[in-house]
């Protein structure tokens, strides 16, 4: 699904959110995650044994609330988690887009790239892409 220009502005503007994804037993599991436009939707990053990152292994159905910081306004994209690590993700394209996601959830740059990529390998961090397949809320 495209997203709108005012969606990605928003979302490029807005990097606070609460990913929702779904237990064995079908219970929701929330995490507040930082986020930010990546590929052909919002991504971030998370460690290796996370519960996020485990559940949506087994179920990548999922929803993301991207908010203001005064949850005055906020987007949620519900779609399909699309998982990117060492496991699926050649070498330097996974490096490349570690860097990426970490520009447009931090709006900079790291002060030093190959220590940023060392700690992204020695913790065997995944980046989640929530590819969505409907967006609502009040940013749309």
């Amino acid at each position: 699904m495209d997203l709108s220009p005012k969606v990605l502005t928003f979302l490029k503007e807005n990097t606070f959110a609460v990913l929702s994804a779904f237990r064995k037993n079908g219970a929701a599991q929330l995490s507040v995650v930082n986020t930010g436009p990546f590929s052909d939707g919002v991504a971030f990053t998370t460690t290796s044994g996370r519960a996020k990152l485990n559940n949506l292994r087994q179920n990548p159905h999922c929803s993301l609330l991207v908010s203001r910081a005064d949850w005055r306004g906020y987007v949620v994209l519900e779609g399909t988690a699309v998982i990117l690590d060492a496991d699926n993700t050649e070498t330097d394209e996974l490096r490349d887009a570690f860097r990426e996601v970490y520009r447009v959830a931090s709006h900079s740059e790291h002060p030093n790239w190959p220590e940023y990529d060392q700690a992204m390998r020695a913790d065997k961090r995944a980046i989640v892409i929530v590819a969505p397949d409907h967006v609502y809320g009040t940013a749309v």
